[in-house]
Order: C-alpha cells, then structure tokens, then sequence
C-alpha cells in the first residue's frame, strides 16, 4: 500500500495522527510526540509514558500532549558528555505513591559522580526524596546509568567502568558492575567485568541479558549470571578465556553499534543502538539479526507493552544530525 493512499483512509476514519511507512518489510511507525531533550529511559503508566530526558526533567507525554515536568535533585546534574539524568524506572506501587527510581550523574565541586535515589511526583513536578547508593565515582565518559526492576522485584543498576578499564575487574570498585539493590540501599555486586552497559530486560523465564558498549567495535550482548566475569578488558567480543563469559551476540570487531536499551517484545530481543542508528531485531536463541529498523538516527531506548514496541531517538544529544522535530517517541506496529 502506497503511503498516500493510506493516509487517505486514515483520513476517512478519523485517525489524523501522522504515520510513516518504515523502510523494512512494511512495518508502520506512529509518532506519538515530538521535541523530546536527550531522552533516556521510557517508562509507561495508565496512558501516559514517562520519559527521563537528560537535561533533568520527565517528559509526561498524555492524549497527544508532552509536558517537561522539572525534578528537584540534591545536586546539580554534571554537564560532562554522555552525563545528566539517566536511568528511571516506576516503581510497582507508582499508582499509590507516585515514585520512582532515578539514576543521575551530579557533580561537586568539578567532580562527578553517579547516585541512585527514589524521586516523587507531586503537583506536575518531581522531588528527590531519598538516596539509595551515592558516590559512585565516574569519569568524563562511560556513566552507565541503566535501572530496571527484576521479577525478583529488586533494583537491578549499570555502572559504566568511569573511563578505566581496570575497574571492571577490581572488586572493590563500582565501577563496570551490574549491581543488585533493594529499596532500604543494601547492595551487591551482582556481575562484573563490563565495560559500559546499558541495557537490561529479561525473557518469560525470567533470565536477564544486558546489552554493553564495547572498544573499537565489539559491542556486546551478554546473558547475565549473577556471580560471573564477563571479561573486559581481558577479552572483548569473540575472543574467550577460562572462567570468564563471553557474549552471546556481538557486532564483531569491524561493526559498532553501541547498544542501550533492550527489550524482549514477542519473543525477540530489540536493541536500541546509537552508533548503528537502528533498532536491531535478534534472535537469541540462532543469534541472528533477523532486522534491522533504520531511518531514525540515534536510537537510545526501547519498550513493550506487549501489543507494540516504542523507542525514542537521541538525535539532540551533541552526536547526532536532529531533523526539526527531534526528539522522538515513536509506536512501532
């Protein structure tokens, strides 16, 4: 069907939102809003999606209308790359207490750091109310900063190894670690040995695959135990050592992709990637790509709701080529 003719009918019955025709095997795309800043993390509730944009504010997006509600943080948000809001997450009682989870990178005195708190919303504007982990060292680049609430209902958080390699094998470092949280702040090191991860979700069977940036290529994919070593900068990509994990998935050492957020969303596993500006539809199981969306640029995260996918892209964040409505939550039928 030519995209002309279906906007005709859309027309006729009353659907006036705008609709584009994806370039890969006749897949429909909605725009659902527009003008997002530097967005980070989707988050869905009764209609309304929640979206942490970097700048320090939730995009509160509702019947067609985006509201940028401000949040109220103990610390300025550091202006180094990469850094600012970061990870959110709602928490399972939301309806009830109206918080979440936040990941911010915030600085003190020229010095950043990363921090995870809980933020309630009230009045159309966020607060901080409680810090959970604090003071997680980070450096110029590689925050991490991905969270997101596991079946066992703890808090499961990224932290990026801060620009040093070597602190993804220290085990007295935060740093290049998939940590395990409960609310009270109590932690673990739940895996090691990452470079800069930003992806987590889990399959129906509860088994959790995080999704990490690698060096000069070799971006990763990795099934996720807690207790192991999944190698950096010992190994990276194809390469394999005893008693280290290597990735289920990997782009190789001549592709870059620079994965964030992932999803499993009808059986197969979605990744947004920046870099390889595409949402990359696997396989885990062959790990073949099976597709690969484009045509969007930087793609930062993606989200089911089990009936379709939606993603946001990252076009504004000093990396990308924004076109005039940038950034973007699209609905993927």
């Amino acid at each position: 069907m030519k995209k002309g003719f279906l906007v005709i009918l859309l027309v006729l019955f009353g659907c006036t939102e705008e609709i584009e025709k994806l370039p890969n095997k006749g897949s429909i795309v909605e725009k659902i809003a527009t003008n997002l800043n530097i967005p980070w993390s989707i988050n869905l509730h009764d209609n309304a999606f929640y979206i942490s944009e970097r700048v320090g504010t939730i995009a509160r997006i509702h019947d067609g209308t985006i509201v940028h509600e401000p949040i109220q943080l103990s610390d300025k948000l550091a202006a180094i790359s990469e850094a600012g809001l970061l990870g959110f997450v709602l928490k399972p009682d939301f309806e009830k207490t109206s918080e979440a989870f936040a990941y911010y990178t915030y600085d003190i005195n020229g010095e950043a750091f990363n921090r995870v708190v809980t933020i309630k919303r009230e009045d159309g504007q966020w607060h901080e109310i409680a810090i959970h982990l604090d003071g997680i060292a980070t450096g110029n680049i590689h925050h991490g900063g991905r969270i997101e609430i596991g079946p066992d209902g703890l808090l499961y958080v990224t932290v990026g190894d801060a620009g040093n390699p070597n602190n993804a094998q220290d085990p007295t470092s935060l740093n290049g670690k998939i940590l395990r949280m409960n609310e009270e702040g109590s932690f673990e090191i739940f895996s090691m040995g990452h470079r800069n991860p930003q992806g987590l979700t889990w399959d129906e069977e509860g088994i959790l695959y995080e999704a990490e940036h690698g060096q000069s290529a070799n971006d990763e994919i990795n099934l996720v135990e807690q207790g192991k070593n999944y190698g950096y900068p010992i190994i990276e990509g194809e390469e394999a050592e005893e008693g280290l994990e290597s990735p289920i998935i990997t782009s190789g050492g001549n592709e870059t992709w620079a994965p964030s957020g992932i999803t499993f969303h009808k059986d197969k596993l979605y990744v947004a990637t920046l870099r390889g500006e595409s949402v990359k539809v696997i396989n885990v199981d062959t790990g073949e790509i099976e597709q690969s969306i484009t045509g969007f640029g930087r793609v930062r995260d993606v989200f089911s709701d089990g009936e379709s996918l939606y993603f946001i892209t990252n076009n504004t964040d000093g990396r990308g080529t924004p076109s005039g409505d940038d950034d973007v939550l699209y609905k993927l039928d």
